[in-house]
């Protein structure tokens, strides 16, 4: 059963501002990087679904987490079909997020009261998100939708709209800037916070330091 409400999560994501997007096949792997993010400031986080046998990693993974990171709300990505999520809310998953609109996926969320944030690439799909329960939606692939100039954009109509962008999202002031002062709620960030060469050599305590520089610069420029 999850651990954090819907409301904790979206009241969450609007004050940390960022969620980190992270998949490894190893287990331990895993841990060490969400304890490098819990120990620079990072409360949510997002284990990427990918690959035979991902729920039983993230199984093992939550439950390490629960005990070592007690503040730190994990979620599950990359959800496109309600058994999917069935299987990672019986795990405890926190939040739900989807690359796409799936009504499956909204309906088992919303019965268990868990957050579901679907990928969205127009103002028509995000109003569809809405009336399906989403209280925070993904724009995905962020620049290929396009970009902060589209989420200022849809705030003109839907200034309601809690936009979460996943992709062209990385840890730099002159990035960070663009897409807050657009309105975002918050950022899933993956690639750019992990650096394969980073992983590679367990340099974790970069992880750290770029957490506590994202989530600072954040501040700046939260709305």
């Amino acid at each position: 059963m999850a651990q954090f409400t819907r409301i904790e999560v979206a009241l969450k994501m609007k004050e940390s501002g960022m969620v980190p997007v992270f998949f490894h096949q190893d287990v331990e792997v895993c841990k060490k990087v969400v304890k490098a993010c819990y120990d620079g400031g990072a409360r949510l986080f997002e284990f990427t679904n990918r690959g035979d046998f991902a729920t039983l990693t993230f199984a093992s993974l939550n439950q390490w987490v629960i005990k070592e990171c007690p503040e730190m709300i994990m979620g599950v990505g990359s959800i496109i079909d309600e058994g999917t999520a069935s299987m990672y809310l019986a795990l405890g998953a926190n939040f739900i997020v989807s690359p796409l609109i799936d009504e499956g996926t909204a309906r088992v969320c919303n019965k268990r009261k868990v957050a579901w944030s679907p990928g969205c690439g127009s103002v028509t799909e995000i109003g569809r998100a809405h009336e399906l329960g989403a209280e925070v939606v993904k724009i995905f692939p962020g620049s290929q939708v396009g970009g902060p100039s589209f989420v200022a954009a849809v705030k003109g109509p839907m200034p309601w709209a809690s936009i979460m962008p996943t992709g062209g999202v990385s840890p730099t002031e002159e990035n960070l800037k663009e897409w807050f002062e657009a309105g975002v709620t918050c950022v899933g960030m993956g690639s750019q916070l992990f650096p394969k060469e980073v992983l590679a050599n367990e340099n974790y305590s970069y992880i750290t330091a770029k957490c506590t520089e994202a989530l600072s610069i954040i501040k700046k420029f939260q709305k």
